[in-house]
């Protein structure tokens, strides 16, 4: 029988020859990744009676816990301080050898980039935007607490086997369009629940001259248009990332050239346009040169969206010799830390600072309102992956999302702008 990738790796995982869309499996996971959150796990525990709590783990060397977030507790939090503390007795307690304290950067991107997602595997961890593991080949989907639980102590869940949706792009994306924009089109033209547990699997020349930054944005983002997985084929900008980084050997999946999808969707890359996502739905989007000017009082590039060197990169292009407009705040972290030094080396930071750019350390802040909240009646624009009301402060703010480029245009100008319009 004919299967896609998402078949295939679930099919390999749960000791089947072949698996259907719409079947139950109990699938042995690779990898299990968890946040600083995890102190959770084994207080849930006590509270459903085993008194215990979490004791061991099934296989410590195929987990992962990142202390991340907020980095260090920020503002006298003491309770993000507490959790955080907890965190590390947990680690120690478990012997867990995989353990990354604050300021390591944040989780995926550190998973990535000390090279525990690989081709073929399959991955759970503690967060949503877990898909984003589907640009290495890897199928990976967040799941909660008490299913980590789970995980930890047998090393295995169950799935329920999705159907997939294939993205074919026609074209590459054109001059000033990133893959955000391509994202904020699928979001603004299907809405954010049509791939509701759906498995999507991209391709095409759009895909294929992609950056793996790119490639990670659109997995990281899949998660807010309802997907369960998001995969990408293992080409050679997987192999040269992989070499010297991956922790284990690995089998990449490829569809079936007969696989079986519930939709098919085709994207005219000629048509893209840089998009601006209003407040606060993801789901109505405009051209950014549609827009009236909009003043702007906070921008904001980072997060597991939009913190990679290629976001660092076309941000430091914008504002090289110039500096954030006046009355604006623009604010930037790098996904982590390795991430950080690639751009101090290639100069980029130094260009932003000197351009007006609070730089942060490697953490979530920027995207949930941990370094940077919005007051009452401010407008941010953001690259990071979410503008829920509510999300960066205040409820009676206002959040518009966009690429790295049209966040580090509309800091320039001052107001939201097509990031054609600054670019040379």
């Amino acid at each position: 029988m004919a299967m896609t990738m998402a078949e295939k790796i679930l099919a390999s995982h749960s000791g089947r020859r072949e698996v259907r869309a719409g079947e139950y499996v109990v699938a042995d996971v690779d990898l299990a990744m968890m946040k600083y959150s995890v102190s959770d796990i084994p207080k849930g525990m006590k509270k459903a009676g085993i008194t215990q709590g979490l004791t061991r783990v099934w296989e410590p060397d195929k987990v992962v816990l990142v202390n991340d977030y907020d980095g260090p507790a920020p503002d006298k939090n003491v309770k993000t301080a507490q959790r955080q503390k907890e965190a590390r007795e947990l680690a120690d307690k478990l012997r867990l050898p995989h353990f990354y304290d604050v300021s390591s950067g944040i989780c995926h991107q550190v998973t990535f980039d000390e090279g525990f997602v690989v081709p073929g595997g399959l991955a759970v961890a503690t967060d949503s935007h877990t898909p984003i593991y589907g640009s290495l080949n890897c199928a990976g989907t967040g799941i909660g607490e008490a299913e980590m639980a789970w995980v930890l102590a047998y090393g295995s869940l169950w799935f329920l086997v999705p159907e997939s949706i294939r993205i074919q792009t026609k074209g590459t994306l054109p001059f000033g369009v990133m893959a955000k924009d391509l994202y904020l089109y699928l979001s603004g033209t299907y809405g954010t629940d049509f791939a509701q547990y759906k498995s999507l699997e991209w391709y095409g020349e759009a895909v294929e001259t992609m950056s793996l930054d790119g490639r990670m944005c659109l997995g990281n983002q899949a998660v807010e248009l309802g997907a369960k997985f998001c995969m990408f084929e293992a080409d050679q900008k997987v192999h040269d990332f992989l070499a010297g980084r991956a922790r284990r050997t690995y089998t990449p999946v490829t569809a079936d050239k007969d696989a079986s999808y519930c939709n098919e969707i085709l994207v005219e890359c000629a048509a893209l346009r840089p998009a601006v996502a209003l407040p606060h739905n993801m789901a109505v989007v405009v051209p950014a040169s549609d827009l009236p000017h909009v003043p702007i009082q906070q921008a904001n590039i980072g997060g597991c969206a939009s913190g990679r060197l290629e976001d660092i990169e076309i941000a430091a292009k914008i504002l090289e010799g110039k500096h954030v407009h006046k009355g604006v705040r623009c604010i930037l972290g790098a996904a982590d830390w390795y991430v950080f030094y690639q751009a101090l080396q290639a100069g980029y930071i130094q260009t932003l600072v000197a351009a007006g750019v609070t730089v942060c350390h490697p953490h979530c802040g920027p995207c949930t309102g941990g370094i940077g909240a919005l007051a009452d009646h401010e407008t941010c624009i953001t690259a990071t992956s979410r503008n829920f009301k509510g999300r960066m402060g205040s409820p009676n703010a206002e959040i518009y999302m966009g690429s790295a480029a049209t966040v580090a245009a509309s800091a320039l100008t001052g107001y939201i702008t097509d990031p054609r319009e600054v670019l040379s």
